[in-house]
């Protein structure tokens, strides 16, 4: 966690307000799910598959850039699930059959067969060619201890609590690692700390390893759950700043946020990614405002609820280029 020698908004410039951000993950186009369900059918060979991850992974910096978002993200095109992707990727895991996460979403749920251990760097070179393409900071981000326990199964450490210590040992070194890489801010996704509130004293203990020490601006993702029930113990979490979603719930978490003073910075989620509806501007630069308050500008950023990797490419697009001119809108009434 930043423990003060990194200022705030490093790289972003500390006049600007509202910076513009997403959660991470962005639609994968269709030639790249088609390469990936050649890959694993052997018939895509994987120099292949990473050529077109590389492309996609730049034209979608591309995009951000012409869009005019300020923080950047590497889109995720080299991942699938956010749990399976580390799985195979740190030793001690193997991966089930797929199981049902919501709606008509599944995904391959990872099975706990030995230590955990951490022995290569997982994200760290894609981290860096994402940032190599462009002079804007891009984040890092990583799936957090608490959820990785959460959605695998365990055969070897037969407690919730020690398996997401173990978790939160590596994840800090892959952390430490994007860090040492150039990383200025690092996200740590926690959906699942929201729907175990009895938990959440677990889980902030687990994010105390992950962030600690980290000489980086510090941030975690979580929504969609039950918000009231740790609220405001959340704040808790040793981040800098929570990104949260709050258009699918009808802006509901702004009203809890004024039965105690949310203290940290807030990425305010201003998009539905659930919906393919694009919001028109003057409805998001609504959600801002709302928003400003509860948080001062100085400790808002803006948003996506969460990942766009529901929705199609030309709706993200749409979403986002409407979020971006609903911010500038709502920036120049500052």
């Amino acid at each position: 966690m930043n423990d003060g020698a990194v200022t705030a908004n490093p790289a972003l410039g500390e006049e600007l307000l509202l910076p513009l951000s997403t959660i991470g993950s962005f639609p994968k186009p269709e030639r790249l799910t088609k390469a990936r369900a050649g890959f694993s059918r052997g018939e895509v060979p994987e120099d292949e598959l990473r050529r077109i991850e590389r492309e996609e992974t730049v034209a979608c910096i591309r995009m951000q850039e012409g869009l005019g978002l300020d923080l950047l993200v590497d889109g995720e095109m080299y991942r699938g699930d956010m749990t399976a992707y580390f799985a195979e990727n740190l030793e001690g895991f193997r991966i089930s059959g797929l199981v049902r996460s919501y709606g008509n979403r599944y995904y391959r749920k990872p099975v706990v067969t030995g230590p955990i251990r951490w022995s290569r760097p997982v994200t760290v070179e894609w981290f860096r060619f994402a940032q190599a393409q462009t002079g804007k900071p891009v984040k890092a981000i990583l799936t957090g201890p608490y959820t990785m326990m959460d959605w695998s199964f365990d055969d070897h450490y037969g407690s919730r609590e020690a398996l997401a210590m173990a978790l939160a040992e590596v994840i800090h070194q892959e952390a430490a690692a994007l860090v040492e890489a150039g990383a200025r801010y690092v996200q740590i996704d926690e959906p699942a700390v929201s729907v175990r509130p009895d938990e959440i004293e677990l889980a902030i203990r687990a994010m105390a390893t992950v962030t600690g020490g980290l000489k980086a601006r510090t941030i975690t993702h979580i929504c969609y759950g039950d918000f009231p029930a740790i609220y405001p113990r959340l704040l808790d979490l040793p981040v800098d700043q929570f990104t949260l979603e709050l258009s699918n719930s009808d802006l509901g978490l702004l009203s809890l946020f004024k039965t105690s003073p949310f203290t940290k910075e807030l990425g305010a989620g201003v998009l539905d990614v659930h919906t393919h509806a694009i919001e028109p501007v003057d409805v998001v630069k609504e959600r801002i405002t709302a928003a400003l308050a509860v948080v001062p500008a100085s400790r808002l950023y803006v948003n996506p609820d969460c990942g766009l990797k529901t929705r199609s490419p030309e709706q993200a697009e749409a979403k986002l280029r409407n979020m971006v001119e609903a911010t500038r809108e709502v920036r120049r009434t500052l």
